[in-house]
């Protein structure tokens, strides 16, 4: 086989496997050959797919009459309503720029059937048109992301210039340990690099400006073990703090949603139509910040810190009003 055969064989077998639905007659044409030598190449790359099921995933070449085009199928296409399901929890994040968002969805909408994707078309337009990405201080937030993970990954320190909450600039030495997702946005979990206090610090992915690469590697050195999945157990609102065991009684509409936001949480007791809640979590302002969104329906019982700090908020959110 010379090359020139080779290379339309794997152009027409590249299309396929992206969605495209091609005629026979548009790919005669364009390589100057006759329908028949398409449909022999056409043959052949149904018979690579046909030897090798379990590599290409059942897919297999069909012919519709009804378009006069060749379809590539697959047991692997996402369906429609998988796609959707993914596109919709894209959406919801909004930590991508639109421009990220809309290259995603483009990606994985070729992995879906040629008929599926016009469909698919018409019920995100809406919703992508009016998508408003959270403000991100970096040019992109994927590009920081996996740089992070590398670094982690091979055991490598950083400086970061980062963008606090008053919005000033700080360049920060750091041990990289983690990235996690949480309410819009990614979070780098971290040491100070030299503190003799390895208290985990958090640090938005979207307001790191740049990240610096150095040299030494810290993945052997055990000072800097750490336990990514106790942290997504006990703290859900990215502010560092001990771990505490807190006792709370809700009287709200939906329990599940509590124990779903805090998965430590347990019902130890009941009283009337109110819960009694356990749960061991980071100690900190999302705690509290959480509590107090539950307004009236959450009554602290421990530890006595946390009903002071929870009940010198209110005071002061009080005093805002008078």
């Amino acid at each position: 086989m010379d090359n020139e055969i080779s290379d339309r064989i794997l152009e027409i077998f590249y299309r396929l496997l992206h969605g495209e639905v091609l005629r026979n007659r548009t790919i005669a044409d364009k390589y100057g050959v006759s329908s028949r030598t398409v449909s022999r190449d056409i043959g052949r790359i149904g018979n690579f797919l046909a030897e090798n099921r379990d590599l290409m995933q059942n897919a297999d070449i069909i012919y519709s009459h009804k378009s006069k085009a060749y379809i590539l199928r697959s047991d692997e296409f996402l369906k429609n309503s998988e796609l959707l399901a993914l596109t919709k929890i894209v959406i919801g994040t909004r930590c991508l720029s639109k421009e990220e968002l809309l290259s995603i969805i483009g990606k994985l909408k070729k992995f879906t059937t040629p008929e599926e994707r016009q469909r698919l078309d018409e019920i995100m337009r809406r919703e992508i048109y009016h998508y408003h990405p959270v403000r991100s201080d970096c040019e992109s937030v994927i590009e920081n992301l996996w740089r992070l993970i590398q670094c982690i990954e091979i055991g490598r320190s950083i400086s970061i210039r980062y963008i606090k909450m008053d919005r000033s600039e700080v360049v920060r030495k750091l041990i990289p340990l983690s990235v996690m997702f949480s309410e819009y946005y990614f979070y780098l979990i971290a040491y100070d690099e030299g503190s003799e206090q390895q208290t985990e610090k958090y640090f938005r992915i979207d307001r790191i400006r740049s990240i610096t690469e150095h040299r030494d590697n810290i993945r052997k050195d055990k000072n800097y073990k750490f336990d990514e999945g106790e942290l997504r157990e006990k703290n859900q609102f990215m502010f560092p703090g001990k771990t505490v065991s807190i006792t709370f009684e809700f009287s709200g509409p939906s329990l599940q949603a509590v124990l779903d936001r805090l998965p430590t949480a347990k019902v130890t007791d009941k009283t009337g139509n109110s819960f009694i809640i356990t749960a061991d979590v980071n100690y900190g302002r999302g705690i509290i910040m959480y509590l107090l969104s539950q307004g009236s329906w959450v009554k602290v019982l421990s530890p006595e810190k946390l009903r002071d700090d929870i009940k010198e908020e209110i005071k002061k959110m009080t005093e805002s009003y008078d």
